[in-house]
């Protein structure tokens, strides 16, 4: 049998926001290793000058990062990542490597924003869900010195 092993997978979801479709992340590991990659080699290509060979290597390494952030985004995030990320075409000038990845790497780093504050948000109204029912707990009537629950 050759048959893959199955992947585990965390799904980062932001909160629904009125009736537009949910941005959902299925492999967030992936998605910082890709964009630790991309980040690494926009300093790399900062730094050195690249002949033709270099330019068309790291654009098939650019591709396929490109391929596989789509992989683990949702349709939404991919359709933004596809207007913002389109493929680069022969081989490309050394402007053209560093500005494809200088604006991938903002956008992960956007996307990376974003996440924060959707756990944020997430966070804050749990919290006040937690501080609700405490209130409504302290306030229930029960005798001092019982705790509620106690039947004896």
């Amino acid at each position: 049998m050759d048959a893959d092993p199955p992947r585990e997978t965390k799904e980062l979801a932001a909160p629904e926001s009125r009736g537009r479709p949910q941005e959902t992340i299925s492999e967030p590991a992936k998605l910082l290793r890709i964009a630790s990659m991309v980040r690494e080699l926009l300093d790399e290509t900062r730094q050195a000058s690249l002949d033709e060979p270099g330019r068309v290597r790291l654009r098939q390494i650019y591709d396929r990062s490109v391929g596989e952030l789509r992989e683990v985004l949702s349709p939404d995030l991919q359709e933004e990542l596809a207007q913002l990320a389109p493929p680069m075409e022969a081989v490309p000038s050394e402007s053209e490597i560093r500005v494809a990845q200088a604006q991938l790497v903002g956008w992960l780093e956007g996307l990376f924003h974003g996440i924060q504050a959707a756990m944020w948000a997430q966070q804050q109204a749990a919290r006040a869900q937690f501080e609700e029912l405490r209130r409504r707990g302290l306030t229930t009537g029960e005798p001092e010195g019982r705790e509620p629950g106690q039947y004896l």
